[in-house]
């Protein structure tokens, strides 16, 4: 009897293999033979998942930006703005091994989607998106009468996606610097920096 394979899976095991050459050789080295040598297939095995090498970086770019907006998706949010805002830019911020790994992937896509048009149009969707995420943070804050009177939101929402994009930036170059402890201690401050002070109990 056959073997069925899982087209879908095969592909995501292929994608993580572009990544780990990525990361250990860099983008230019992601060869359909280096990349069918690190998922352990035959470069002519890879035609069936994949018919140009166009296809497989921009699948393995978008793949990034999808793992992260599934764990945002998954998020347990509790209703508190300001417990929930720092667990969900926790997603997108390189806290652990795997997220380190996606965002030094990632930022390798986005040099290289300087020269391709194709990885430029998926750059442009998720900045788009990610730049929705915090029109919403701030948003949500003003609605619920916690952010500050009289901040300029349109500047405030490029402000912490600047603070969240060079955080992730400086953890990737200098991760012994740029802690986990550090980037969420910084993400609080900022929070706390731009919301009303806690009313005094008692």
């Amino acid at each position: 009897m056959p073997k069925i394979v899982d087209h879908e899976k095969q592909r995501k095991k292929v994608a993580e293999a572009t990544w780990r050459v990525i990361q250990k050789m860099g983008l230019d080295q992601a060869s359909v033979r280096n990349v069918a040598d690190e998922a352990g297939l035959s470069v002519g095995s890879m035609r069936h998942y994949f018919t140009t090498h166009s296809e497989l970086l921009s699948y393995a770019m978008k793949m990034v930006s999808d793992r992260v907006g599934n764990r945002i998706t998954n998020i347990a949010f509790s209703g508190d703005l300001l417990t929930d805002i720092p667990l969900l830019v926790d997603e997108i911020l390189p806290t652990d091994e795997e997220k380190r790994l996606e965002m030094e992937v990632w930022f390798a896509f986005v040099v290289k989607s300087l020269s391709d048009k194709d990885l430029a149009k998926h750059r442009m969707e998720v900045d788009d998106e990610l730049r929705t995420v915090f029109i919403k943070i701030m948003n949500g804050l003003t609605t619920a009468n916690l952010a500050l009177p009289d901040l300029d939101i349109e500047v405030e929402i490029e402000r912490f996606y600047a603070l969240i994009d060079g955080l992730a930036v400086h953890a990737v170059l200098r991760p012994e610097k740029v802690t986990t402890d550090i980037m969420r201690r910084a993400v609080r401050k900022h929070l706390l920096s731009i919301c009303r002070p806690a009313p005094a109990s008692g």
